[in-house]
């Protein structure tokens, strides 16, 4: 009976009824697991984050140890004695390796033809991370540190990795509530910006066709990478790693003599970091942390950042028209968000019910790329006024 009664206290049964909030946290990510599942809201990512929360939240199973990264700093001595799987693990979104990696797969999937060919799309994915700015100002007001509110800023720019790793470097206890509200708002693009793309433009505003783009050179799309990069690194150096990575990226897809390099990057190596980083950030949602009334105001905030930046890019490309012979179609300016590319098919939609002739995702693709490099700097400018 003995042996019995010493088997069962080591198991995670025992322990469920002093720990009632880790079953509401174990509820909590099955949902997250059906949303990614059967909602397929942002499947790549949600998923994994939904099951890293799932075994962090598991009594007893100490995959996890949250303390070993308080205040911001790795317990090294602590994590060799006690370090649990996922610790291990963590320690490359703790240290910024993941969101870098995933840059470089981001970079290499990504096509900057159309910013190049109407670079006047890189002022309206600039306007969409005004967000960022004024969630920044609310946070404050509501009594965030200003590195708090600098992470949670970040999520107006609906760029996942950068708001990982602008929280990881800003606010580490707060990643969980920061990556969720992150990924879970880049799945709702579709839901949260057409009304606020109708409300702000008329119908004629609408139906405005925008002339064929130009082609671009190859040339140009070679030596784009190394201006970008020489630029933002010696502007603000913080966003370095960011752009790098994702100029690295997109080099090695367009300079046409690293064919391999460029699939990897895309593909093995993008899949492999996206697990880690969605198992990783998912543990550090636990129960402590993740059931308070902040992370309810995180959310909120995070979704009025996101509305703010999609109005900030259409309201920018509504003024621009007072003084271009060329119109601009408003409502490429909200996929100014860097949610790739679901945010310029949200325009092409919109687009397109207005006069369904219209096609407009070539358009909103310059905005949609030139937000990636918008958040990316933004994230910089957060870390370089408030990082340690």
């Amino acid at each position: 009976m003995e042996t019995i009664i010493n088997f069962w206290n080591q198991t995670g049964f025992s322990l469920i009824g002093d720990n009632w909030k880790m079953l509401v946290m174990i509820v909590i990510a099955l949902v997250l697991a059906y949303l990614a599942i059967v909602k397929k809201f942002e499947p790549l990512l949600l998923l994994p984050i939904s099951f890293g929360m799932l075994l962090t939240n598991l009594p007893g199973a100490s995959l996890f140890h949250e303390e070993l990264f308080a205040g911001g700093h790795i317990n090294w001595a602590e994590l060799s004695n006690q370090g649990g799987l996922l610790d291990y693990l963590y320690l490359g979104v703790k240290l910024g390796i993941y969101p870098c990696l995933i840059f470089i797969g981001v970079g290499a999937g990504t096509d900057f033809e159309p910013l190049l060919a109407n670079p006047k799309t890189l002022l309206l994915g600039a306007a969409a991370q005004l967000g960022i700015f004024i969630v920044f100002i609310l946070a404050r007001l509501t009594g965030f540190t200003s590195s708090e509110a600098g992470a949670i800023g970040i999520i107006g720019g609906a760029d996942g990795p950068t708001a990982i790793y602008t929280a990881i470097r800003l606010a580490p206890h707060l990643l969980g509530a920061i990556a969720v509200a992150a990924y879970s708002y880049m799945a709702l693009v579709p839901v949260i910006q057409p009304p606020i793309m109708r409300a702000l433009t008329t119908e004629k505003e609408r139906k405005i066709v925008m002339k064929p783009l130009r082609k671009v050179s190859k040339t140009e799309k070679i030596i784009f990478p190394f201006v970008v990069t020489i630029f933002v690194a010696l502007l603000v150096p913080s966003a370095a790693p960011l752009i790098g990575c994702l100029m690295l990226g997109n080099l090695l897809h367009e300079c046409g003599v690293t064919e391999r390099l460029d699939k990897t990057v895309q593909n093995e190596l993008m899949n492999i970091v996206t697990v880690f980083l969605g198992v990783c950030v998912g543990a550090t949602a636990t129960a402590k942390t993740f059931l308070t009334g902040q992370t309810l105001l995180i959310m909120a905030m995070g979704i009025f950042a996101f509305g703010c930046g999609s109005a900030g890019g259409v309201l920018l490309a509504k003024f621009m028209n007072l003084f271009l012979k060329e119109k601009i179609n408003p409502l490429i300016g909200s996929a100014g968000v860097s949610a790739v590319p679901m945010a310029a098919r949200v325009s092409q939609k919109e687009g397109q019910k207005a006069d369904p002739g219209n096609f407009l995702l070539m358009h909103a693709m310059g905005p949609n790329v030139a937000g990636v490099i918008g958040s990316a700097i933004a994230a910089g400018v957060m870390l370089a006024l408030f990082g340690v």
